[in-house]
């Protein structure tokens, strides 16, 4: 944690909320001096007090810890294993509800006419059913999530899809630095 950031980001909620140090520290019992030791960076706030800290501020503890901005993109990993679990359930919905069921016939019909495909075929066949996670994947890619490459490696049979969601990686990599 950058206690220095930490600190400058409190400073500007405080001084955008017209609030002295002094105003701050009241309104949570504690010395000018503990708010004035935040704000350069010297220490952190303590855990009794962050939430409220967080309300008077009007910001969220995540985003107060780190420094004003977002949380990283590694909170956002997308594991091989979920994306198995989740076609995992969309098959059992067929089970569980019927395959006749409305509910999953028109899931699967949206899924289909959206992507050009035949899912429930494409799931009955190992390799295809790979693309499907791959497909899955690179959209979690294109939308700002991370993968485990080393995962997607062990578990993958075809390499050819590992190769792709390695370049679309890649690609995001570059479109952040970029950007940044």
């Amino acid at each position: 944690m950058d206690t220095l950031k930490i600190g400058q980001y409190i400073q500007h909620l405080r001084k955008s909320a017209g609030m002295t140090q002094k105003d701050l520290a009241d309104k949570l019992n504690i010395s000018f001096q503990a708010v004035s030791k935040w704000e350069n960076g010297d220490t952190l706030p303590d855990t009794g007090i962050l939430l409220d800290l967080c309300d008077i501020l009007d910001t969220t503890a995540d985003k107060l810890l780190n420094g004003g901005t977002l949380a990283t993109v590694d909170r956002r990993l997308m594991k091989l294993e979920d994306v198995k679990t989740g076609f995992q359930y969309i098959e059992s919905i067929g089970r569980l509800f019927g395959e006749d069921c409305t509910f999953f016939t028109g899931m699967i019909e949206g899924i289909n006419k959206k992507m050009n495909i035949d899912l429930l075929t494409y799931l009955k066949d190992p390799k295809t059913r790979e693309v499907m996670y791959s497909e899955v994947l690179i959209q979690g890619i294109l939308s700002g999530r991370t993968v485990d490459m080393d995962e997607i490696e062990a578990d993958f049979r075809n390499e050819k899809m590992v190769n792709v969601i390695r370049r679309y990686i890649a690609k995001a990599s570059e479109d952040t630095e970029t950007t940044a």
